[in-house]
């Protein structure tokens, strides 16, 4: 087969959206097509963590989303803030929650996708299900809606373990890929949304200084 051409990258312009900020964490609004941190070569520097760190230099990353995923990202200011939220969410302590559109409806208004993944990496940044070397990834799912006229579904995803493209394998594996997903969805459904429909859109974590809970909230822009 003849090699696929190189993605361009080219990340959306604009300042940083930012939701919150004290003197312990920056809680950022991720527009899709931005790394989440610096990729490899001048090319790819561009990044959100670039971007704040400009105008916050103590800022640090504490977690990721996709490059095409949006929604929100918690950074930490200096190291022992990023120390307390890194425990938080090894300690899984953290709330994710994210909403897709996805293709088709599932059986079940809602369920668990208990399938182990692994890096593809002959394909990578491809993830696969891989029931013998795979590392152990649970996601909940419920659904929304239904829209009928296209065949597509809205609904809401709870990732309990944090494995890369998670939400999208799992997705495409139960046979409802996410719509605009280049990696992992078939022509048509990739083709159905001009980005990936995918978005980070509540999270709820202890705050670093006082361990009381916060949740963050930003609504889906599909």
């Amino acid at each position: 087969m003849p090699t696929p051409p190189p993605l361009i990258y080219s990340p959306p312009p604009g300042a940083p959206c930012v939701l919150y900020i004290d003197e312990a964490l920056i809680v950022l609004d991720k527009p899709s097509g931005l790394l989440s941190v610096p990729g490899r070569g001048p090319a790819n520097a561009d990044s959100l963590a670039t971007r704040v760190q400009a105008e916050y230099p103590d800022a640090r990353i504490v977690h990721r989303l996709d490059m095409a995923t949006s929604g929100l990202i918690v950074m930490a200011r200096g190291a022992a803030m990023e120390r307390r939220l890194s425990i938080a969410f090894q300690q899984r302590q953290v709330e994710k929650r994210y909403v897709a559109v996805v293709t088709g409806k599932p059986d079940a208004q809602s369920g668990e996708v208990n399938l182990p993944l692994i890096c593809d990496w002959p394909n990578r940044p491809r993830q696969k299900v891989d029931f013998e070397l795979g590392k152990a990834s649970l996601s909940v799912y419920a659904l929304l809606s239904h829209d009928t006229a296209s065949n597509t579904s809205r609904v809401d995803l709870r990732p309990h373990t944090g494995r890369t493209h998670q939400l999208r394998v799992h997705m495409q594996a139960i046979g409802h890929a996410i719509l605009g997903d280049e990696l992992y969805a078939d022509e048509a459904t990739c083709k159905a949304a001009p980005r990936l429909l995918l978005h980070a859109t509540e999270l709820t974590l202890p705050h670093p200084l006082t361990g009381q809970p916060i949740r963050l909230l930003s609504p889906p822009p599909f």
